[in-house]
């Protein structure tokens, strides 16, 4: 998708750029019976206070049910729209299968109208189709992978992210992901073919502090700007550091930019390369 730059009319608009849907959407609204609506939480806990910072304003929204079990296996689906998802920074393609079922599935890159796609562990290695990684050759790349066979997908879900496949040791499947950390898979799991699609989302230039708010994240003041009562870095006369503090603070005191993985986590043995 390529990113369209926007004449300057107002100083908001001199360096905005967008993506260029026309030619890529084929539809404007989204199918009815797979949307609800989508109650704004605004980062307001059950009493209405603030519980997480820097949320809230954002425009209204449905949310349109994806499919990431892909579960309707051995029937073929016809690709009949491909649409955007304001829930997500990836396209979204609505699915008519021969049985009649509708449903939406996250769009890789190269996904047309009118494409076949299927779930199914004797399916082609095409994009959009569905299959286990142990039945995926080496050197592919996938997206939409699951972590435990049979919950869904869970990693590789945005705009332009993919996995390849290193190698396959037994019950495991051996993948890379974009950050570089390499790590086993078991290979019961399912992945989809392919990379998924809208990969120039993160060269949009936003332009201005309004098209935040609507996308509902709220401003964020940087701590020597605000008083010591507020902020460990606050306080001090005129353009001032953050003083005698070992280190950088979050605004409640504990250091910032600190590892917090447990390295006892679960999945800790899988991982056999950390990312960068």
């Amino acid at each position: 998708m390529a990113i369209k730059k926007l004449r300057g009319t107002t100083p908001g608009r001199r360096f905005m750029t967008g993506l260029q849907y026309r030619g890529v959407l084929t539809r404007q609204y989204p199918e009815k019976s797979l949307i609800e609506i989508l109650p704004k939480k605004s980062g307001r806990d059950t009493a209405g206070h603030v519980a997480m910072r820097h949320q809230g304003g954002r425009n209204k929204r449905f949310l349109r049910t994806i499919d990431w079990k892909r579960d309707k296996f051995d029937i073929e689906g016809r690709v009949f729209s491909i649409e955007y998802d304001p829930n997500r920074t990836a396209n979204i393609a609505l699915i008519h299968y021969t049985d009649g079922d509708k449903r939406y599935i996250i769009a890789p890159k190269g996904l047309k109208i009118g494409d076949i796609i299927i779930s199914s562990d004797k399916a082609e290695i095409k994009t959009g189709n569905s299959l286990k990684l142990k039945d995926i050759p080496l050197g592919i790349l996938v997206h939409n992978v699951e972590l435990e066979p049979k919950k869904g997908a869970k990693m590789l879900r945005s705009a332009g992210s993919s996995a390849s496949i290193l190698s396959k040791e037994g019950d495991h499947v051996v993948i890379k992901l974009p950050s570089g950390e390499v790590r086993k898979v078991l290979s019961e799991a399912r992945a989809t073919i392919g990379v998924v699609s809208n990969e120039d989302w993160r060269n949009v230039v936003l332009g201005k502090a309004g098209r935040k708010r609507h996308m509902g994240i709220r401003p964020t003041v940087r701590g020597v700007a605000q008083d010591p009562r507020s902020h460990p870095h606050g306080g001090g006369e005129g353009r001032s550091g953050i003083g005698l503090l070992k280190g950088p603070r979050t605004k409640w005191g504990r250091p910032a930019f600190k590892k917090t993985r447990n390295k006892r986590k679960w999945s800790e043995k899988l991982i056999i390369s950390h990312r960068r």
